[in-house]
């Protein structure tokens, strides 16, 4: 049943083929057919004419009799003139005898020659026995235009049937990567639009098995990472149910906003993923978010207006994770910036640490990645600098971390300016 659907497309694109070639063949039949009509009928009044002239109504037997001779010599032929009740005027040989002789159309005889009947404009009636062909030759168009419909019908059996055994290929892998067979790809071959389809899927197929690999990742990296504020937190509990103070009760409070803070993330991690286009666009000034936002953590942003378009609570938790990230890994002082050159905006936030070592600069951006030599107290990056990426993208922008000369981190954010956004000195 299967092998049946399959083959159902190469079944249909030949038989349309051939239903095509048909038509022409046919449709082609007919107009030579009409032709044909048209030759005989042309062919028919010549004959009249030519007849009529030879063999003159007012013309005596004797003398119709030796031009019916003339005629008989010339064409091989026994030939008669009738009049039109049928009664014999002059004859030479043996003609056939009018009711026994279709008008015009050749008949061949037992001995091989031809008979025809032929009527005058005058009534009288000619009929004759031909050897060979007598008017024009009458051929059947059917015959030629079967050959060429059969040729061409085996000549493109073979194109049909690799283009759908092409299809058939994609059908299948397809149905594999379908089945659970997520490494399962097409193969690529020719330039065509199955070849396009195929690099299409192909596509398709790396973009979701990278997906399910990010959140397989962050499924096995954020349960490591709820393990440790739960485990702190059942301790804290504990704790203070024996012995209630206020140093344990703010240690729950703090475990409860980390599993928020952790829960909140991975769930935005996981909308980013799944959404091209932000819920909600608007123009605001970059400097008066980023200067917003650091000010409730006690840092000032200095910098030049920059008009934007974008989600406002997305960019301010993308500012907000950078601040954390630099008061968390690096050192006092934290400095935030903003400029505006060349159609772009640039934030830059940066800190007076240690900075990041060279050789985990290439994944700082990664879900819940620690720096080698770190432990569960150091701590890693989370969904902070991960997020911060996911958001810059989506707005079109892109983040990079830079290393001063003097020293500490830098981490910069690239966005376009709104269309029409002109830069403006603070």
């Amino acid at each position: 049943m299967l092998r049946r659907m399959r083959s159902s497309l190469f079944v249909k694109i030949y038989v349309t083929l051939l239903a095509c070639l048909a038509a022409v063949a046919i449709m082609s039949a007919v107009f030579v057919r009409v032709g044909q009509d048209e030759e005989d009928r042309s062919w028919q009044s010549r004959l009249d004419a030519f007849l009529s002239a030879t063999l003159p109504e007012t013309a005596g037997r004797e003398e119709l009799q030796a031009r019916l001779g003339w005629l008989s010599d010339a064409f091989d032929t026994d030939i008669g003139l009738y009049a039109s009740n049928g009664r014999p005027i002059a004859t030479a040989g043996n003609p056939p005898l009018p009711e026994h002789t279709p008008f015009w159309r050749n008949r061949r005889n037992d001995d091989d020659r031809r008979g025809f009947a032929f009527r005058l404009q005058d009534g009288r009636i000619v009929t004759a026995n031909i050897a060979g062909q007598f008017g024009p030759r009458v051929r059947s168009p059917l015959l030629y235009m079967a050959l060429i419909a059969a040729v061409i019908g085996l000549a493109s059996y073979p194109v049909v049937r690799h283009l759908t055994r092409r299809l058939e290929r994609l059908r299948q892998g397809v149905d594999a990567w379908g089945d659970g067979a997520k490494l399962a790809r097409v193969e690529l071959a020719g330039t065509d639009e199955v070849a396009a389809v195929a690099t299409s899927f192909n596509a398709a197929a790396d973009r979701i098995e990278a997906l399910i690999a990010s959140h397989r990742a962050l499924l096995a990296n954020a349960s490591h990472e709820l393990r440790s504020p739960l485990a702190r937190l059942r301790m804290a509990i504990d704790i203070y149910e024996s012995a209630p103070s206020e140093t344990v009760k703010r240690e729950i409070v703090q475990n409860l906003a980390e599993l928020d803070d952790l829960v909140g993330e991975i769930l935005l991690a996981s909308r980013l993923d799944h959404v091209e286009e932000l819920d909600s666009r608007e123009a605001f000034d970059l400097l008066a978010l980023a200067s917003e936002e650091a000010a409730r953590h006690d840092i000032k942003a200095d910098g030049e207006a920059a008009v934007v378009h974008g989600d406002p609570k997305l960019l301010t938790r993308l500012i907000r994770n950078l601040i954390l990230n630099a008061k968390r890994h690096g050192a006092e002082p934290v400095t935030v910036s903003v400029s505006a050159k060349d159609g772009v905006a640039t934030l830059t936030v940066a800190d007076s640490g240690a900075g990041i070592a060279e050789a985990d600069r290439a994944r700082i951006f990664e879900p819940f990645y620690r720096p080698r030599g770190h432990g569960e107290q150091a701590g890693g990056w989370g969904l902070g600098l991960s997020l911060v990426r996911q958001i810059a993208e989506h707005h079109g922008g892109s983040v990079r971390y830079d290393a001063p000369a003097g020293g500490g981190s830098a981490f910069t954010v690239i966005l376009p300016l709104a269309k029409g956004a002109e830069p403006q000195t603070a």
